[in-house]
């Protein structure tokens, strides 16, 4: 079940189990409160929250117990399980498999985990806990989707934005969620409703933009220099290693040549992409990327990654931060 359809599903039934997991913490913020707020209006008026700090030393014996153990005040409570790393270990991979098979009658179970990996969602104690409960993926908002998820909570607020206007709130509030509410929540403190226009925005709203590392290639494909050198200067504001910087813009210019060979020797594009291991948004936005740079373009960028490298380890003389902003505005569609 996606994030934004659990309101609408809870009104029809509320299960026993929920698991919620993924790497947006606002949405799963979100879901929780709103299966709180749900199971109150429903009579849950108890509520016991466990933590898993560490799984070798949780006492597991305490989920089974707190779901067996009757209210003495209530009929109906709510429990909450927290698993901030997602790893029960062993000991509570069976605990979850048996509270699963075996849900107290009287309560609302949450269970909420950070984004999963492919082994814990295929896990036994992930399997036996989707079959007794209902799963939500909090998945993270990419910056195609931004502007309607942006539109609909301004839409609550009776508020909307000119293009121009939303195009720079995305600009600087893509890859933090949470930053992203607090800004849209403030214009409703500021303005009155209706449409905003960019002035308007621009008195009112911070640069809370984060940026993850792993967008670098997508945005590198797509070749928007101004979004390349936000996503640069963010990185470099935040912290971020060099080293690692180089490496996702390295990685994908060499998927472009390695690409672009292939289709030079007319090998199908699908067959590229499954050689390369491309995944998501990068299966499109490949074979475009390539057909927009010439051979030249590509190998250059690549002599650029070998001596920025060398920038990094001490050797030649020049800005590291400055060389990758190059390297990865040379592959942009301004060049």
């Amino acid at each position: 079940m996606r994030t934004e359809d659990l309101a609408a599903s809870v009104q029809r039934k509320l299960a026993p189990l929920y698991i919620i997991h993924g790497d947006e913490t606002l949405l799963s913020l979100e879901a929780v409160q709103t299966l709180r707020d749900t199971a109150r209006q429903q009579g849950y008026s108890e509520r016991e929250v466990l933590t898993v700090e560490n799984a070798a030393h949780f006492q597991w014996s305490q989920l089974t117990s707190q779901g067996q153990s009757l209210s003495l005040f209530a009929e109906l409570r709510i429990l909450e399980l927290r698993i901030p790393n997602g790893k029960p270990g062993t000991e509570g991979g069976k605990a979850l498999e048996a509270f699963a098979g075996k849900l107290p009658s009287d309560t609302l179970s949450i269970i909420t985990l950070p984004k999963l990996d492919k082994a814990a969602l295929n896990s036994k104690w992930m399997t036996a806990l989707a079959k007794a409960g209902e799963v939500i993926e909090a998945k993270t908002i990419e910056r195609s989707a931004l502007p309607q998820w942006i539109s609909k909570r301004l839409a609550t607020q009776q508020q909307s934005l000119s293009p121009d206007a939303m195009e720079w709130l995305v600009d600087r509030v893509e890859g933090n969620l949470l930053a992203a509410l607090q800004e849209i929540q403030k214009l409703a403190l500021l303005h009155p409703a209706g449409k905003l226009s960019l002035n308007d925005l621009e008195a009112a709203v911070a640069n809370v933009a984060r940026y993850d590392v792993f967008q670098l290639g997508e945005a590198l494909l797509i070749g928007d220099a101004e979004r390349l050198c936000h996503m640069l200067a963010g990185l470099k504001a935040e912290g971020e290693s060099a080293v690692l910087v180089l490496w996702a813009l390295t990685e994908e210019t060499r998927n472009l040549f390695r690409f672009a060979q292939g289709r030079s020797r007319n090998i199908a594009s699908a067959q590229l992409i499954k050689d390369l291991r491309l995944w998501g948004n990068k299966q499109r936005l490949i074979e475009p990327a390539a057909s927009r740079l010439n051979r030249r373009q590509i190998t250059q960028a690549l002599a650029s990654a070998a001596r920025i490298d060398g920038l990094i380890k001490g050797i030649g003389t020049g800005d590291v931060w400055n060389e990758l902003t190059a390297m990865a505005l040379s592959l942009s569609t301004q060049c």
